[in-house]
Order: structure tokens, then sequence, then C-alpha cells
């Protein structure tokens, strides 16, 4: 009982400089109203189906051979919860209920969530971390929300803890990885520690400050952004698409290192049928969410391009194929995709 008056404290007290770090969260009466077509709709309606019916009775999706299931599980959870089904109310009420389960007992006494076993577990701890705490702001039910505020709370500490001391993070902790780091993974987690932070976990300040530099440091002249500080080399579409839309999380609006990236997005991502780079569902994962949020003509531009390639690109079953790492990864990357313009998950919110 003493623990869990503690983490309530914690909770409510004013982060004031963690508001200056992100900015303020935006909330359900900021989402835009939907514009999106029949085909779109029908789209997602299938999609949804099809990643329903590929969630396991533990609650957890998983990739080719059963890998990445804490990965998996928080990328399929957030395509749910875009459609506006929370954990006690929506069509997908039980999915997502079966998907906080099975992620809340996946956290280890460490903070991670996820297991250790797996040789990526990063990626899984960031996009579990985004998943429970967009379910922590609809949880109504009081015991659920002590557990989700005790998990989230230890996996913000852990990622604290598995940083590099170059202010990044690799596909396991600094530590287990020889201080390794690389993009994609330090995109995971402070796109997940924002989450936690708008929900209410207190998250320091100098965590995001070491993460933000370090991606400044990831960014050559012309705004691509390296695979890795150790790798060096020319920058990465998928990579820098996924550094903008974080710096953008983070309340960076007024970074200097913002316009080079949105200019190299613009030049290797706004030809949607360019299938030249590697990583194209990834990069525009992230891409789409930095378009979004600029909105106006660009984005119903970029928006009516992409929604077409991807619907043709589903298959007669609902999924999608195309991509890396199983139909789970890519169906739930373009379902998030074609219901951002829902507006109704606040991490994705204008």
């Amino acid at each position: 009982m003493k623990h869990y008056i503690q983490i309530i404290i914690l909770t409510l007290v004013p982060c004031i400089c963690l508001n200056v770090c992100f900015g303020d969260e935006p909330s359900k009466s900021n989402a835009t109203k939907s514009t999106l077509t029949p085909e779109e709709q029908r789209a997602i309606n299938k999609g949804l189906e099809w990643l329903v019916s590929q969630q396991t009775r533990s609650g957890r999706w998983v990739g080719p051979n059963g890998r990445y299931p804490a990965a998996m599980t928080g990328m399929a959870g957030i395509a749910l919860s875009c459609e506006g089904s929370t954990a006690t109310q929506g069509k997908y009420s039980a999915n997502i209920r079966r998907a906080i389960d099975y992620l809340t007992a996946q956290s280890q006494p460490n903070g991670l969530i996820g297991s250790q076993q797996d040789d990526r577990y990063i990626y899984g701890h960031g996009f579990a971390m985004l998943f429970l705490s967009q379910a922590l702001g609809e949880e109504e039910d009081a015991d659920r929300r002590a557990t989700l505020i005790d998990v989230l709370t230890r996996a913000v500490v852990f990622s604290g803890q598995a940083q590099t001391s170059n202010g990044g993070w690799g596909y396991v902790s600094a530590k287990e990885g020889n201080d390794f780091d690389e993009g994609s993974t330090t995109i995971t987690q402070v796109q997940g520690l924002r989450g936690c932070r708008n929900a209410g976990i207190p998250v320091p300040k100098e965590i995001i400050d070491k993460a933000v530099t370090y991606i400044h440091r990831c960014t050559n002249e012309d705004g691509g952004v390296i695979y890795s500080l150790k790798s060096g080399g020319g920058g990465r579409p998928a990579i820098t698409a996924a550094a903008v839309s974080c710096l953008l999380n983070a309340g960076e609006y007024d970074d200097s290192c913002v316009p080079r990236q949105l200019d190299y997005c613009k030049k290797n991502l706004d030809n949607i049928s360019n299938s030249g780079m590697g990583y194209w569902h990834y990069a525009h994962y992230y891409y789409a969410q930095v378009k979004y949020r600029e909105g106006g003509d660009e984005w119903e531009t970029y928006r009516s391009q992409i929604s077409k390639r991807i619907i043709s690109e589903m298959q007669p079953n609902g999924s999608w194929t195309q991509g890396y790492n199983g139909p789970v990864m890519t169906s739930a990357i373009n379902l998030t995709i074609l219901q951002l313009e829902k507006g109704l998950l606040p991490i994705y919110q204008r």
C-alpha cells in the first residue's frame, strides 16, 4: 500500500521541466473530424478483423517463428486503439484488454517490459510503453490503473538505465550491448517515454535531453540521419523520418535540425511509388505522423496517395505481407497510417 501511494503521489507532482521538454498533451477534444473514404474504411475494417484473428489466447501477437511478442503486441494494440476502442468500450475492447494484461504480465522486476531472451528487446519495451501509456489515459478501473502506473513507472526507470553514454539506445541495454546505439531504437524509446509523460508518469528531463543531443549528432549537413554514431555514413530515409517525428513529439518545434531533416524526407519520401529505398513501410509509419501533424493540403495529397498504395497492396484475407518481420508488423503499421486521419489516439494528435 505504501508503494502504491508513493506512485500516485509521483504522478500528481507537477513536472514543469517536462512540459518544457515535451510540450502540452493534446486531448481527445483536439481530435479532427475524420474524412475517411468508404474504401479506406472498408480496408481498415477488414485489416483490423484479420489482426484480431492473429491474437493468441494469452493476448499477444508474434512475428515469424514466434519472435518479438512485446513489440508485435504493442504495435497491434496501437492499431486497434486508433480505431477508437479502449479497454472498457468499443468493438475491440476485449482484444485490447487481453493485450494490456499480456504486456503488464511481461513486466520484469528491473522494469523491462518483455524478455531479455529477445535479441531486440528494446524495440518491444518502447512499443509496449507507447501502447500501455495510451491505455492508461482511458483506463477506468482503479486496480488496473494502479497496475499500469506501477509497470510504466518502472519501465521509465529501465529506459533511463538502458540508455548509452551517447544518449541513444541499441537493440539491448547499454550494459548488455557494449554501449552500442542506433537511430530507430532511440526513436522508439523517446516516443514511448513521451507517451508515459503525457499519461502522468514522471520522466527525468535529462533522459530526453541526452536523446535529442544524440539525434543532433547523427544528423548530416543534408538533413539525413545516419544509422549510428559509431557507423557514420550517409543518411537513411527511414531513420530520418523517425527522427523528425521524434523531435516534434518531444516538443522540439524550433529545433535547428528539423527543417533540414524535413527537406531530406521530402526529397526521399514524397514520391510514394519509390520502392528503391529500404524499410518503406517503417519509413512511412513515421513520415505519415509528421505529415499529419503538419496538416493542410500537403497532408491531404500525401494521405490520398499513400492510402491508395496501401489499399492496393492488401491481401484478400485483410493482411499485408510486404515489408519485414512478418504480416502482423506490416499490417499494424499500415492500419495505423490509414487511421491517423481519425485523430483519436492522443500521441498522434496535432
